[in-house]
């Protein structure tokens, strides 16, 4: 069994944490009809798709 790095486990908490805000608020934004909760949600799923290819070891 290996044992994972600190860092990594908050890397990938965050990334889990963005995905899951991201797709709630483009959910959320979807069903409102607001073009702004839609965009931010976008960005964020967006910002966790980077920040998973870029730090993945």
């Amino acid at each position: 069994m290996t044992i994972e790095w600190l860092p990594d486990r908050g890397i990938r908490r965050t990334v889990r944490v963005l995905a899951v805000a991201g797709l709630t608020l483009i959910a959320t934004g979807a069903f409102l009809d607001t073009m702004w909760l839609l965009g931010i949600g976008v960005w964020a799923v967006i910002t966790a798709i980077g920040i998973e290819l870029v730090y993945r070891p």
